[in-house]
């Protein structure tokens, strides 16, 4: 039945079109955005998912930066406490040179004397930003870095930390005035002078050799801690990237599959304009049957 009240052909087309110029707009924000689920309403499950992994992916970027300051704070005292050990064997040898007749001992200990002054420089300048992990009266012994994030089963999230504490046995000096800690004992020895007989050499060998041992397992452990600090931010690295290759799987859009869309449905709308140009005609055509 032809009428001029109702045209179905048309509003049949008309509904077509609205769906093409829907579908053509949906591609079109793809295609700007670079997303194929930009907002919850495009699918809440995958949305939700991604805005959890990005918020833990900002987490882990903070983690990576305490990392980084902690790497530095291990790294300074590692370097200062290897420094020092080199003094240590120099002051030790100048008592093995020291035991040998004939040398001049007040040379010898005005070489140490310099050398106990170096260590004292040593461990003043293995500082960072404000924190000195060789010289420190241990008031705040307990010291921590950062060594990972991590998200539970539950849900619930925590900031995981290693830590280190400072002791008598593992810095250099409580004191820039040369007392306790490891070094304390070799600040101490009394100076060396013509009459110095064996035994007190024995006993500066003594002190200077306990002092390296203890100045050597410091080392030691903090060498062992900068490893894992260092392989612990290699992994956040990977941790980061696998976590935004995740999302992009979820989230993004596949640019030739949307470009081809875009193609496609550019094709559908010029033929459903045409289709509706026709359906509308169709009113036209009526009045030809009352000429």
């Amino acid at each position: 039945m032809s009428s001029i009240m109702t045209n179905v052909s048309a509003m049949s087309a008309l509904q077509t079109l609205r769906s093409i110029n829907n579908d053509m707009s949906t591609t079109q924000d793809r295609i700007s955005t670079g997303y194929r689920v930009g907002t919850a309403a495009d699918n809440a499950a995958y949305w939700s998912i991604a805005t959890t992994m990005r918020s833990d992916n900002s987490a882990i970027s903070a983690v990576q930066d305490a990392l980084g300051m902690g790497a530095a704070k291990v790294d300074v005292a590692s370097a200062g406490m290897e420094a020092a050990i080199d003094v240590v064997t120099a002051i030790k040898a100048k008592y093995v040179a020291a035991t040998e007749q004939g040398v001049d001992k007040t040379k010898v200990q005005e070489e140490i004397t310099q050398l106990k002054e170096q260590l004292v420089s040593i461990a003043k300048g293995a500082s960072f930003n404000g924190e000195n992990w060789l010289l420190n009266d241990l008031s705040e012994a307990d010291k921590t870095v950062v060594s990972g994030f991590v998200r539970n089963t539950d849900g619930t999230v925590q900031v995981e930390t290693t830590a280190y504490t400072l002791a008598a046995t593992n810095v250099l000096f409580e004191s820039d005035a040369g007392t306790g800690g490891i070094l304390g004992d070799v600040y101490a020895l009394a100076d060396l002078d013509a009459t110095t007989d064996a035994a007190a050499l024995k006993t500066a060998l003594d002190t200077t050799e306990l002092a390296l041992k203890a100045m050597t397992a410091s080392a030691s452990t903090l060498g062992s801690l900068s490893s894992r600090i260092g392989m612990q931010e290699d992994f956040a690295s990977k941790l980061s990237d696998a976590l935004e290759r995740g999302v992009g799987r979820l989230v993004d859009a596949d640019m030739n599959e949307e470009s081809t869309r875009l193609k496609a449905l550019q094709t559908q709308q010029q033929l459903g304009i045409q289709a509706l140009s026709i359906a509308n005609s169709n009113s036209q055509n009526i009045l030809s049957l009352f000429r």
